[in-house]
């Protein structure tokens, strides 16, 4: 694997979402009591690798992320890499109008959530540029060229999946010729983990351990409030229950 098992498990990698496509049900090895789905780390490990092949193959990157969770690691890769980064928004006509003052024109784009940078692809499927794409379990794979199944949602697993695919990308292209020359870590790619707490974890809590991050994106939807049940009406009081008054005899006048 290009990682060890404890430190995909501890970023959460594998932990996709409560809703599952047909096309990454492929992907995915269970679905958890709770009902988030869960990555196959094989299938993860060998997309990454792929993946890295793959985007070496092209001189001009672009990568591109509009989650804040996302933002250093694909700053990280770019820089490291080489490639353009698209930080934040994706202003329309990036891809697509010459006269725009940010036009770029990548051989391939790498790009952190279809979902959410949906007019990266949307522009790169019209210039007919490759897409490399980190995708969820929701996602439908349309226009992808190239899927990595991770967890897109988690700063930790996005660190990970990043400083992978940086260090691989240059072990192929010869800047590096093993793992032990990369000398960046996690923390340059967003992962502030404590180094203690890392390894403090045990295998066999790592279920317990993993994917807070990723379970509060499915609570932090806002929850359709119950209507107040109305009060039923006071039934009015029948004429035996109500009170007695009792006459007073009316003094004759002598």
């Amino acid at each position: 694997m290009l990682a060890e098992k404890t430190d995909y498990l501890t970023a959460g990698i594998h932990i996709g979402m409560k809703s599952c496509s047909k096309y990454m049900k492929k992907f995915v090895y269970k679905t958890r009591e709770d009902g988030l789905s869960v990555f196959n780390l094989e299938e993860v490990d060998n997309r990454i690798s792929v993946a890295a092949k793959f985007l070496s193959r092209f001189k001009k990157i672009m990568v591109v992320s509009h989650k804040s969770v996302g933002d250093q690691a694909a700053k990280k890769f770019s820089d490291v890499i080489g490639a353009k980064a698209a930080i934040g928004r994706f202003s329309p006509g990036t891809l697509t109008n010459p006269s725009y003052r940010d036009f770029y024109e990548p051989d391939v784009v790498l790009i952190t959530d279809p979902l959410i940078d949906s007019q990266a692809v949307i522009e790169a499927k019209k210039r007919r540029v490759p897409i490399a794409a980190l995708c969820d379990t929701p996602h439908e794979g349309t226009d992808i060229d190239m899927i990595i199944p991770v967890n897109n949602n988690g700063k930790k697993a996005l660190a990970l999946t990043f400083y992978i695919l940086t260090r691989e990308m240059l072990k192929i292209k010869g800047s590096i010729k093993k793992d032990s020359e990369f000398k960046l870590t996690l923390k340059d790619f967003g992962d502030d983990t404590p180094k203690k707490e890392k390894q403090e974890v045990r295998e066999e809590d790592l279920e317990k351990y993993i994917s807070v991050e990723i379970e509060t994106v499915e609570s932090s939807k806002p929850k359709a409030k119950k209507p107040k049940k109305e009060a039923a009406p006071k039934k009015p009081k029948k004429e035996e229950d109500a009170p007695k008054i009792e006459e007073k005899p009316v003094a004759k006048e002598s």
